[in-house]
């Protein structure tokens, strides 16, 4: 755990995906986090939403497939997908070199940007890794 990134400018959700918020909050990019996709493995397939689709919280909203297992995205907020990150078609790979630039998933319009509240800071984030790992 020692070796892995959890950025202090984003939010985490306990289903390992990250959130980076913008100026208003009224958009936000979505991704798994360093952690995730360390347990994951060599990813070799993301199969993401559609734009215009709708995410719910707490919801599966896609799948990672890796040389070690399949995992569900869980939309970590709901609203509706602006944007995916098409280039993970070609090479989803990109999770695991780059989980927070170029491995980013998707773009969600927030339903309720209160929901943020929901997500943790990195340190609470660490804090649960630390304890799942207990």
């Amino acid at each position: 755990m020692a070796d892995l990134d959890y950025p202090v400018s984003l939010r985490y959700s306990r289903d390992h995906e990250w959130v980076a918020t913008t100026d208003d909050n009224a958009v936000v990019r979505v991704g798994i986090t360093d952690f995730a996709q360390e347990q994951l493995g060599d990813v070799v397939y993301v199969d993401l939403p559609e734009t215009g689709d709708s995410v719910t919280a707490g919801e599966s909203c896609g799948e990672v497939e890796s040389t070690k297992s399949v995992s569900d995205l869980i939309a970590p907020l709901s609203g509706t997908v602006t944007e995916v990150n098409d280039a993970l078609d070609d090479s989803p790979e990109t999770v695991n070199s780059s989980p927070f630039e170029d491995g980013w998933m998707y773009l969600v319009e927030l339903s309720d940007p209160a929901q943020l509240e929901s997500l943790m800071d990195s340190e609470a984030y660490k804090e649960l890794i630390q304890s799942e790992e207990a």
